[in-house]
């Protein structure tokens, strides 16, 4: 496999100083999607299992082509590309910066090779760091800044589309070795924190990288509520499935009833049924459910249609900010290197709500919709968040799959209500 010599294209380690420093922060993000993709042949990279998924080799095509063309070229307009066709194959959704190979349609991308995107991906390395060491203007340090933690999203769909691709296979394989497990022991108790009635601040404020989504901080009139304490367990959920929830139709929405009709839901995505007994494929392979651990890969219609079971409901996502903010990081993130969500240990003296950050994204009742006064970024990069701002709904807290350093009690994730090959869990609400 080419990787050792992408990896090792340009020393990791420079010397010491604010520019070295700023260097090895690039190239610590590009070399964790490095070491994500190594576990995979060349036939694993280009496998694109559905529409909404997307090859190994196209996220790290598409990660490099986007600090070649809103960084590099920034820098020097006059600077030919790499390859003249990498703008088409590798751009994703930026309609100004020109056609691109339709979504469905990355995985036909057999050409160029594993080896070529990776030359690419060095390539582009040592002119960024370069750029680096001679140092930025602010505004274009500010789209690098953007390009890192875009990466980083992409480092977590990485994995998630690869366990989509292995989990269709019916060798079911293992994406890498599992990691030990907890000791079984049950989950602590659900409780519930109640919060009384009052105006909040909602969203980023102050210094630190934000999504243009998160801002700007505004007023927003919470009502009183209580938030269950921890997300819904396996175990929780088996209960659902054994009352009949999926059999139902007063519990779900009628688009919700109609998908899971229509792709025959039964229990979440990756739970396989094996003589009365439930297993679930992981990217660690095949293995008993685990009725400790949080409950992932269900939709919006499965997470309402569970809460209405449990005479509770989503929470809105400005409940949600509210909690976070005053919460301790307790869950699992992309460097602890599970990849699967872990069951919740009970702490001494903890009692605020728990894992909040990190195992599940959680799912909220809050339609993904612009805040008061919000202002895409200019050009082309005005399209990274706005345009979908509409059909969604907002997921908050991070996953096993995402970066530590990439999630903050701000951040605003979305998608549609009938996704499931996202980490997706749930928390519970109460109240008016």
């Amino acid at each position: 496999m080419p990787f050792t010599e992408a990896r090792e294209a340009r020393d990791p380690h420079p010397a010491a100083g604010p520019a070295a420093e700023r260097v090895r922060r690039y190239l610590g993000v590009r070399h964790t999607t490095l070491s994500l993709a190594e576990p995979l042949s060349a036939e694993d990279a280009m496998v694109q299992s559905m529409p909404e998924a997307s090859p190994a080799k196209w996220h790290l095509g598409h990660t490099t082509w986007f600090f070649e063309a809103f960084v590099l070229t920034a820098l020097r307009p006059e600077r030919t590309p790499f390859h003249p066709a990498f703008g088409y194959l590798f751009n994703s959704y930026y309609v100004a910066a020109g056609p691109r190979q339709p979504r469905p349609e990355r995985g036909l991308l057999s050409r160029p090779s594993l080896g070529e995107v990776l030359t690419y991906r060095a390539r582009v390395d040592e002119e960024i760091a370069e750029a680096l060491e001679r140092g930025m203007p602010d505004g274009i340090a500010d789209i690098l800044e953007l390009g890192l933690h875009h990466e980083q999203q992409h480092q977590e769909l990485l994995v998630t589309d690869v366990k989509h691709a292995f989990a269709q296979n019916p060798l079911r394989p293992a994406y890498r070795p599992e990691p030990p497990r907890r000791a079984g022991a049950p989950a602590p108790a659900l409780s519930w924190l109640e919060r009384p009635a009052g105006v909040h601040a909602l969203g980023a404020a102050g210094a630190g990288f934000t999504f243009d989504n998160e801002r700007p901080r505004h007023p927003v009139a919470v009502p009183a509520h209580a938030l269950a304490s921890r997300p819904v367990t396996a175990g929780e959920w088996l209960a659902f499935m054994e009352d009949g929830g999926y059999r139902r139709p007063e519990l779900w929405m009628s688009d919700g009833w109609a998908a899971a009709a229509r792709q025959g839901w039964c229990a979440p995505l990756y739970w396989l049924e094996d003589g009365g007994r439930w297993d679930q494929f992981t990217l660690g392979g095949v293995r008993p459910v685990d009725e400790a651990e949080p409950v992932a890969h269900v939709s919006w219609f499965e997470a309402d249609a569970y809460s209405r079971w449990v005479g509770a409901r989503l929470p809105t996502e400005a409940e949600w900010e509210l909690a976070a903010a005053a919460a301790a990081p307790d869950g699992t993130f992309l460097e602890d290197g599970r990849l699967h969500p872990a069951a919740l240990r009970p702490r001494e003296g903890v009692s605020g709500p728990r894992q909040l950050l990190g195992d599940v994204w959680e799912w909220t009742a809050s339609a993904y919709a612009p805040y008061p006064g919000f202002k895409p970024l200019g050009g082309a990069l005005g399209e990274y968040n706005g345009k979908f701002m509409v059909s969604q709904l907002v997921l908050r807290g991070g996953s096993c799959a995402t970066p530590r350093s990439h999630i903050r009690p701000t951040y605003r994730n979305f998608f549609y209500p009938d996704a499931r090959w996202q980490f997706t869990g749930v928390r519970l609400a109460r109240g008016p």
